[in-house]
C-alpha cells in the first residue's frame, strides 16, 4: 500500500486517477488512464510524479497533453508539486505478414504517376521522424528508380556481416536500397518475380534492428512491387502523395484505391508543389491548388497538407541533405515536420485500432 496517499488526509492514488481518467488524448479521443499513458504514479506528501507516455516521439500535442495533465493533478486537494517525465511507446499494428520485420509500424509512401515528388516526401519524413527521437528505418522499393542513397548522400553498404546486410545510416535513419548493390545508371530489367525476390530480400537480409517506423518508398503506379509488398509485410497505412491538377489527382487516387483493394488503411494525402510564393509574398499556383484537399475529402481519408514549392528542396535532395535540415527553419520545412507529426498521430490511432502489440517499452521521448 505504499504511496497509496501522502499522509491523513493527503491525495490518494484513486483520487488523482479519477481526475486523469477525464483528461484526454486530442487525437486519439480516449482517457489517459484507459490508454495506459500514465504510469508509475506515486504521491507523497503532496509531490505527485508520474511518467507520461506518448504513442510517438513526434506527438504534435504533447504540450497540451502534460499541461492538461498538469492541471488536473493539481486540480487535487493537497497536492503540493507535480513532477510529469515524458516518455513514448510507439504502438504497433497487428498481425505481422509472412515476413518478420522488427518495425512496429510499415508504412508505404505512393503515388499514381511518377514525378509528384514521393521520394522527396518519404526522405523528409523519415528525417522528420528521426529528429523526434523515433527509431526509423527507409526501404527505397523503387527498384526501377532508385534515388534515395542520392537524395540521403549515401552511396555505400557497411561491410555484411554472418551473411547479413547493414544498413547505412543517414541523419539517424537506416538506410536501404536496390541502388546500393547495382552500377550507378544501369538498368534493371526485371519481371514480377525477381521483384519480388528483391523485395523480400532487402526486408529479410537486411539488419534492421528494432524500428518505430520502416517507411518505404514505392515505385509509381500499381504493379508488382506494390503487390508483393503488402504480401510480405503488414503494412499500418499508405501516404498518397499527388500534385495539384486534375490528371495528377487521377492517378493518385487509382493509388488510393489499390490501398482499400489490399485492405491497408489511408494514413492521409499530401499535396506536393501546391503553390509557389513571391518575392512580393503572393502565393503562385502553377499547377492549380486544392486538388489533394478535393481527393482526400472525395475518398473519405484524412488530407496531411500542402508543400508550396522551394528550390531549396531540389537542392537537398540534390546535395543529398534534406530541405528539413539544410534549410530548418524555411517555410517549406515547417509544413514537412507539421506532416511528419500528423502522420505519427495518425498512425497511433490506426495501430491502437487495430490492436497493439505486446511487450513494447517506453524510452525517453
Amino acid at each position: 500500500m505504499a504511496n497509496r496517499k501522502s499522509s491523513a488526509g493527503g491525495p490518494t492514488i484513486e483520487a488523482l486517477r479519477q481526475v486523469l481518467s477525464r483528461v484526454e488524448d486530442p487525437e486519439l479521443h480516449r482517457d489517459l488512464i484507459s490508454l495506459k499513458m500514465i504510469r508509475d504514479l506515486k504521491v507523497e506528501d503532496g509531490r505527485v510524479s508520474f511518467a507520461l507516455v506518448l504513442t510517438t516521439p513526434a506527438c504534435p500535442l504533447r504540450e497540451q497533453i502534460a499541461a492538461d495533465a498538469r492541471a488536473a493533478v493539481e486540480s487535487v486537494p493537497g497536492v503540493r508539486e507535480v513532477q510529469i517525465r515524458m516518455d513514448a511507446s510507439v504502438p504497433g499494428a497487428i498481425p505481422s505478414g509472412p515476413v518478420a520485420v522488427a518495425a512496429r509500424n510499415v508504412i508505404a509512401v505512393a503515388s499514381g504517376k511518377g514525378g509528384v515528388g514521393k521520394s522527396t516526401i518519404a526522405v523528409n519524413l523519415a528525417v522528420s521522424l528521426a529528429q523526434s527521437g523515433c527509431s526509423v528505418g527507409l526501404l527505397d522499393a523503387d527498384i526501377y528508380g532508385p534515388n534515395i542513397p542520392t537524395m540521403m548522400g549515401v552511396h555505400e553498404l557497411p561491410a555484411p556481416q554472418e551473411n547479413k546486410i547493414f544498413p547505412a545510416v543517414a541523419y539517424g535513419v537506416k538506410v536501404i536500397s536496390i541502388g546500393f548493390m547495382v552500377d550507378p545508371g544501369r538498368p534493371l530489367v526485371w519481371r514480377g518475380p525477381m521483384l519480388h525476390s528483391a523485395i523480400r530480400q532487402l526486408l529479410t537480409d537486411v539488419e534492421w534492428g528494432e524500428l518505430d517506423y520502416l517507411i518505404v518508398d514505392l515505385p509509381p503506379g500499381t504493379g508488382d512491387v506494390q503487390i508483393s509488398l503488402g504480401q510480405l509485410v503488414h503494412l499500418t497505412g499508405g501516404i498518397i502523395v499527388t500534385l495539384p491538377q486534375k490528371v495528377a489527382r487521377e492517378d493518385a487516387l487509382r493509388g488510393l484505391e489499390m490501398f482499400k483493394m489490399m485492405d491497408v488503411p489511408i494514413i492521409g494525402v499530401i499535396e506536393n508543389m501546391s503553390y509557389w510564393t513571391g518575392p512580393d509574398g503572393t502565393p503562385v499556383d502553377f499547377f492549380g491548388r486544392g486538388g489533394g484537399r478535393e481527393l482526400a475529402e472525395q475518398a473519405g481519408v484524412p488530407f496531411l497538407g500542402e508543400i508550396p514549392m522551394d528550390p531549396n528542396v531540389r537542392i537537398g535532395g540534390d546535395d543529398g541533405k534534406p530541405v528539413v535540415l539544410s534549410s530548418s527553419e524555411s517555410p517549406v520545412s515547417a509544413v514537412l515536420k507539421e506532416i511528419a507529426q500528423k502522420t505519427a498521430a495518425r498512425i497511433s490511432v490506426i495501430a491502437l485500432q487495430g490492436g497493439e502489440k505486446e511487450g513494447v517499452a517506453p524510452r525517453p521521448a
